[in-house]
């Protein structure tokens, strides 16, 4: 029952972090309306749609997640009853996997983005390309931000896991 208590906090923590998503891409959303209301200069209005294009990207990314996160979380009581150590097996592959996919795109691709959009900023001159280049670093540094706080998260789950593969339970 530990481990389905533990596999329980991870998702919910798992949920605030995919509702910062949701709340940056509302922030984002607000400031692409802002920007079309009140923006006068031609700097200004070149942030709208980028920042529009991002605010929606974080929504549907942090929707996807809530909604799969929320249904992980819904399975977990009846998959630790039916089979506890296939429960604890497979949370083990699905951390393993995601961890894996955490080491390349959010901790290798991001930041070679990142710098990618930076050195771009220098050599485009235009103010709808640098707007569009300022957000989508901005987008990416949310992204890495809460995916390294979700990485951390991860690997402690990941040692509570093991510790609960090794350590038989107690009868009855």
């Amino acid at each position: 029952m530990d481990i389905l208590r533990a596999s329980a906090g991870w998702a919910r923590a798992e949920l605030l972090s995919n509702g910062v998503f949701v709340l940056f891409g509302i922030l984002f959303l607000m400031a692409s309306l802002g920007l079309w209301h009140i923006g006068k200069t031609e700097t200004a209005r070149a942030f709208v749609i980028p920042a529009l294009v991002a605010g929606v990207l974080l929504l549907i990314l942090g929707g996807g997640l809530l909604l799969g996160t929320w249904k992980s979380l819904a399975g977990f009581d009846a998959a630790h009853t039916r089979d506890a150590p296939a429960f604890v097996a497979s949370e083990i592959a699905r951390v393993d996997r995601t961890m894996a996919q955490y080491a390349v795109a959010a901790f290798k691709g991001m930041p070679l983005l990142i710098l990618a959009c930076a050195a771009l900023i220098v050599i485009l001159q235009g103010p709808v390309w640098r707007a569009s280049l300022i957000t989508a670093i901005a987008l990416l540094v949310v992204v890495m931000a809460v995916d390294s706080t979700a990485h951390a998260r991860l690997a402690a789950f990941k040692e509570r896991l093991l510790a609960a593969k090794v350590t038989p339970r107690a009868p009855g």
